[in-house]
């Protein structure tokens, strides 16, 4: 009969089968690891530029971390990574984590277009907050994705805390059923950079007998937070291209004798601008003045910087205004410019143009730009980035220059009559097909001064100087960083990959352990209860009691 068979499987749990399983499986949980891993991404991220000027340094200044991810509400301690959109974080929120959190990680936005004026206004002064001082926790910013949104999604709907929670068992609930993220990222110890910025320069040769000379200058390089997102369309890859500009345009004119003027036009295009104070700039203008051939700068009329001329009309900023009858002030006059004057600063870290760099040689020179102020927080922010608009207030700035540069030059006085208007129309076309191939060109790239001033020979700079070469004969020169009080040091690594690993929190794994020992012991009494049960149901179903 079945219950005779029965007797044989029951007497199997009166062993010790029971025990062996109440011990053995708690063993290969706890041995199990901590986070057991439920799906991981990869992304790719860029490090926070890292760099010392005059040997103070600024930026991160940490690379590898392995942390726990949290949201900007949720994170506590130095063993958490605060993820977060950067338009939503406050410079409060940073300073905080700068001084407690473990790492933080940035997302941009998805699209900036879209970003309103006060979002844009606050990152921007974000990102000059961070560059301020340095930062000892790593910082990487990462690029919007539909796997980055729902992870952000999660952290911040996930309970972590029991701050929100109604009753502890709300507060236990929501934390064994959340999931949580490890996020690492394995980089290289942060390495000193060989940087060797460069110079490139031209001249277009006037007429002879003359001596003047008028110099155009602008840096072709970008200054946002992170270097390797840094496209800086308007700052300042709107200069670089006026200047490429203005150089095929005067190259026509000074291609024949009879069109020739009497200033010899020098161009320079230098690969680092204002985040590391112009020290291409210094160190061309040591070499041009302290040597002694000193002819190429021999008698300057004035020096015409360029930078961010593409957001509107132009200004003219000076460090003293030019009084009549100086070259200056007649080129202003026929440009048209309101004059925005302000006095060097020889205490402040950074000078504040581009011109201050001429201006302490005792040269007559001035900045072009479409910023009201030199702290404009546009000069270095990742939102720089092209825009059409951009491209139309360019050409339109590059033609006023260019008109009021030959205006000057020939000394017209009145552009109305037919002869005026056609040279004007004629000689000082603007190419904007030409414009916007460099203008995109320029700002579809990183010009970091991580990257162009490591590549010298390629790249932008290599690029800049072939364009350049088609209209006048063009010099590279490569400026040498004192190793032993260096003015500015550059550190790697500029970018990473991020893994991101889905995971149950800590706790749950204690919850599942208790439960699991929970079932193993109901299933063990009810084993050691089962021939008791048997005989009970014996009785019932024979009527007699089964003989032991």
């Amino acid at each position: 009969m079945w219950l005779d068979e029965a007797d044989g499987f029951a007497e199997i749990f009166k062993g010790y089968l029971p025990f062996y399983l109440f011990v053995a499986l708690p063993i290969f949980i706890i041995m199990s690891p901590v986070n057991p891993v439920a799906a991981s991404h990869e992304f790719s991220v860029y490090r926070m530029q890292q760099y010392d000027l005059h040997t103070v340094p600024h930026g991160c200044r940490s690379a590898s971390f392995n942390l726990e991810g949290r949201s900007l509400t949720s994170w506590s301690t130095s063993r958490h990574c605060v993820v977060a959109r950067v338009q939503e974080i406050t410079l409060e929120q940073f300073l905080e984590i700068r001084n407690k959190a473990g790492a933080l990680l940035l997302v941009l936005p998805k699209n900036e277009t879209l970003l309103t004026p006060e979002e844009r206004e606050h990152i921007q002064l974000l990102e000059m907050a961070m560059v301020q001082q340095e930062i000892n926790a790593p910082v990487y910013f990462a690029r919007w994705t539909p796997e980055m949104e729902d992870i952000l999604a999660d952290l911040q709907h996930s309970f972590i805390t029991d701050d929100k929670s109604g009753t502890a068992l709300e507060a236990m609930f929501n934390t064994v059923s959340s999931n949580g993220y490890q996020i690492v990222v394995s980089a290289p110890t942060p390495q000193k950079l060989d940087s060797k910025p460069v110079t490139l320069h031209g001249k277009l040769i006037g007429r002879s007998g003359s001596a003047q000379t008028i110099v155009i200058a602008a840096n072709y390089d970008s200054a946002a937070l992170v270097p390797e997102i840094s496209q800086g369309a308007d700052c300042n890859a709107s200069g670089a291209v006026a200047l490429l500009e203005l150089a095929r345009i005067f190259s026509r004119i000074y291609s024949t004798a009879g069109g020739r003027g009497a200033p010899t036009l020098v161009f320079v295009l230098t690969s680092v601008g204002h985040s590391l104070n112009y020290f291409a700039t210094k160190k061309w203008l040591e070499e041009q003045l302290d040597s002694s051939d000193a002819s190429l700068l021999q008698d300057v009329s004035f020096v015409s910087c360029m930078e961010c001329v593409s957001r509107g009309p132009v200004r003219m900023h000076v460090s003293r205004p030019p009084r009549a009858p100086s070259p200056a002030h007649s080129f202003r006059s026929r440009l048209g410019a309101p004059l925005q004057h302000k006095k060097i600063n020889l205490a402040d870290e950074l000078l504040a143009w581009h011109h201050e760099r001429f201006s302490i040689r005792r040269m007559t020179a001035f900045t072009l730009s479409s910023l009201q102020s030199h702290k404009d927080s546009g000069r270095s922010t990742v939102l720089d980035t092209p825009s059409e608009d951009r491209i139309q207030n360019l050409v339109s700035n590059v033609a006023r220059i260019a008109r009021a540069l030959a205006s000057h030059i020939y000394n017209i006085t009145d552009d109305e009559n037919d002869e005026d208007a056609g040279l004007y129309d004629d000689v000082l076309n603007v190419d904007e097909a030409a414009i916007r191939y460099w203008y995109n060109y320029l700002s579809s790239q990183s010009r970091s001064a991580h990257i162009v001033t490591t590549s010298p020979n390629g790249g932008v700079t290599g690029a800049l100087e072939r364009v350049l070469s088609r209209y006048m004969e063009v010099t590279v020169s490569t400026h040498a960083v004192d190793k032993r009080e260096p003015e500015y040091t550059l550190y790697s690594p500029t970018s990473a990959t991020l893994y991101v690993y889905s995971v149950k929190p800590a706790v749950f794994d204690l919850i599942l352990t208790l439960a699991i020992v929970c079932y193993l012991a109901v299933v063990y009494f009810a084993i050691q209860a089962f021939p008791r049960f048997y005989e009970e149901y014996a009785k019932i179903v024979t009527g007699k009691t089964k003989v032991q």
